[in-house]
Formats: C-alpha cells, structure tokens, sequence
C-alpha cells in the first residue's frame, strides 16, 4: 500500500472567526496546518461587530490584547428599548466569563485572529477557493481541490483530517451531502454603517425589541434591531428577521431598515442619507445546528458551517470560536491515535460534546424563536417584562447564554436546569 504524502496535519476551510481559532489551537499544539482563504485580507463581512462576553473569553485565550489602547471600544452591557421604556443591564459578574463586552468591525477582526494562528505556526494561504473534497476509495475526505489566485488554478492539498469553517454557504459540507435542515431556525440580517458623532462612544450595545415605522404610520415591523457604537465617529445599525415571523422572506429588509431609521432622532445622523458609509448589506444567520453531523468521513463542521448561530440573540462569533476550540482539541487528541477505528472513536466525540454542551439550550432558542415570531407575543412579552429589571437580569443571562456552571446564583441554576431537561437537538 503506497504511502499518502500529506500537505499537513490539519487543512482548515475559511479563515473567519471559527477556521482561525482552530488553526491556532491546532498549532500551538504542534500540527502542521493548512489555513486556506478564498479571499485577501483585510475584507468585509456582514455583522453587527458587537461581542458579548463569551466572545471576549475566547479572545482572550488567543493571546489577543483587548485593550482600548489596542483598538477595541468596550461596554458594560445591553441598553434594551420596548415597550415606551429604556432598560440598561449591566454584563453579569462571573466567574466563567469576564464582565464586558466588545466592538470591533470585522474588517480588521478576522484579519487579527488569522494572523494570530499564523503567529502560533499555521501556513495561511488566501485567494484560495475551496471548491470542493477530494475524497479516498471509501468515500472519506482526504483533502480538497481549489481554485487559486486571479487565474484560478487548480490546486489540490491534502491532509488526513479537514475542518470546514466555510460560513454559511458550506460549500464543503454541501459537496459531501450535508444540506441545511429546514426544521432548524434561520434568520436573516441587514447592516449598515453611519455617521453619528452622538452615538458613536456608547458604553452599552443597543438592542430594539420594537421597530416602528414613520412612513407607515407608526407601524409595528417585524423583527429586532441593534444600534453599536464603534467608538470611531461611526455606527454599526442593523436589524434581523426570524423565520418564525410571517414577514421573512416577503419583506425588502433593506427599505424596512431606512423606514426603522426615519424614526431615530435627527441628532443621531441616521436620518440623512450623506452620513451613510457604504450600502446596506445583508446576510443569513444559520441557527441551532442546522447542518449536521458536525464530523462525518474526515470532516469537522465549525461556527456558521455547522449552524452554530444562537437562535436567542444571533450571535455566531463566539459559538464559532468554541466550536473551533473543541475541534482543535478533539483533532489533537485523534491524530496521537492510530489511523482507522481507535482514531474515527475519539472524531465521533466532537458532535456529542457539541451536543452535550449546546444542545438543550438551542432547543429552548428553538421554543424562543417561534414565540417572537408572533407580533403578539411580542408585544405582551415586551410590555409585561420590561418594567421589571430583576426579569430582564433573568432575560440578559439567558438570551446571552451567560451562567456560571457551578457555584452561580439562582439564576444560574434555573437556567443550566433547564438546559439540561430540554431533549438536545
């Protein structure tokens, strides 16, 4: 049997947020890796730039100096406006996560992380598309064909084990049969950038539960919506629809941001059109591990490629930054093994520890997610639960998966309970 020459340990698909912290992890514990990148860096990519404090920990851990000397605007928590009121709620103080949170654009962010898995030891390649696995006898992954730089020559690499952090198209997990479940929640979001000196400094994210609409009479939209400083002059606005409301996919969610926006005090700047800093852009949000299995014949699914998304809030970054850990620690632990059965036995344990870890909590999100997705629900929801801040306390925790694991308040302990009574999906 002639011996594979391997171009690494580890290729890993897609260099945002997941992909990057998995080449670190797998680095620093010295495998070769192979970080490949369809695009240059620095690059655009739609988000609301705003990080809880479970994304700040995994910064943390990659060595990332989140400093405001270093270029990050922090915040002590979520201003959250319904219901005629105004509510600030400050990060809880933990022991498992720090007590503030981040804003950073992403167009230098997923730059900064790549850049500290090359640091740790990974080869980036960008301009490189992935287009599709080249796959064994049996049908396992074995490496990937490509399309590199400007000509897009065909290139193929090869290793034993290949992480797809591809985002939400998937192209990888496609091209081996793993579809989007349409059972799972998925939402959609549309940004855009503003000048506005008045909000630009804010301590806190900004979150609208109620979206009102001036041309339209004061019109209820659909939807949330978030307001993030970034500290620089400008704003991070966007807003988001759930495919549990009867308006997603029937409404043009850009002319619905412009209608929110009329409505914002003229002060702001988010009224005149001349203060707006390229279009408004739009992107899907893939919830609670709507592609599955998360490892199947070679290959580990991360972050977006894997639907990581919370369906409570629609935050992906962090979820993409501990699926990547968890891979990088399952990957290192399988290749100390020898290759066939003993090595597919420890692979098999990064979806049941994904499962073990977030599976009863999407589930709730799930639940959560069909609820709002009825303007009256939201409505009653918003009007009864705002006037009371220790419910909202419950509410941030919850929303933002932010509990200590032993030894928390009963907060904690009501929400890890039902966690772990909720069936996992």
């Amino acid at each position: 049997m002639a011996t594979v020459e391997y171009d690494a340990d580890v290729i890993v698909v897609g260099a945002g947020p997941g992909g990057s912290t998995t080449a670190y992890h797998l680095a620093r514990n010295g495998l070769r890796v192979l970080l490949l990148e369809k695009t240059e860096f620095p690059r655009e990519k739609v988000c609301g730039d705003g990080l809880t404090p479970r994304a700040v920990k995994q910064l943390v851990k990659l060595g990332v100096d989140t400093s405001p000397e270093a270029g990050w605007l922090h915040n002590r928590g979520l201003r959250v406006i319904g219901g005629g009121m105004r509510l600030e709620l400050d990060w809880p103080e933990l022991a498992s996560f720090p007590n503030y949170g981040l804003v950073r654009t992403r167009l230098d962010f997923d730059d900064l992380l790549a850049k500290q898995a090359v640091g740790a030891g990974a080869e980036l390649r960008t301009g490189v598309n992935v287009v599709g696995p080249v796959l064994d006898d049996s049908g396992r992954a074995v490496g990937v064909n490509a399309e590199s730089g400007p000509g897009k020559e065909p290139v193929t690499f090869r290793a034993p084990l290949i992480v797809a952090g591809d985002g939400v198209s998937g192209r990888l997990p496609l091209a081996l049969g793993l579809a989007k479940r349409e059972d799972r929640p998925i939402g959609v979001a549309v940004r855009r950038y503003y000048q506005s000196p008045a909000k630009t400094n804010d301590n806190y994210l900004e979150s609208w539960l109620e979206l009102r609409s001036r041309d339209s009479g004061d019109k209820l939209l659909p939807g949330y919506g978030w307001i993030f400083g970034m500290g620089d002059g400008r704003v991070n606005v966007g807003l988001g629809v759930l495919n549990s409301s009867s308006a997603f996919g029937k409404t043009n969610y850009r002319r619905m941001l412009t209608d929110w926006l009329a409505n914002t005090p003229p002060e702001w700047g988010m009224t005149d059109e001349t203060n707006a800093e390229g279009p408004i852009l739009g992107a899907a949000l893939p919830m609670g591990f709507n592609r599955v299995p998360h490892y199947t014949r070679g290959v580990l699914l991360v972050g977006d490629s894997g639907g990581m998304v919370n369906p409570f809030n629609g935050e992906g970054i962090a979820y993409a930054m501990e699926s990547g850990e968890l891979a990088a620690e399952v990957i290192v632990q399988a290749l100390a093994r020898a290759e066939g059965a003993d090595r597919e036995r420890a692979l098999a344990g990064y979806p049941a520890e994904l499962k073990a870890r977030y599976g009863g909590y999407y589930r709730l999100g799930g639940i959560f997610v069909k609820l709002i997705g009825n303007p009256q629900i939201m409505r009653i929801a918003t009007k009864h639960g705002m006037p009371h801040p220790t419910l909202m306390r419950f509410v941030l925790k919850l929303l933002a998966n932010l509990t200590d694991p032993r030894d928390g308040d009963a907060m904690d302990r009501v929400i890890n309970a039902m966690t772990k009574v909720a069936p996992a999906v």
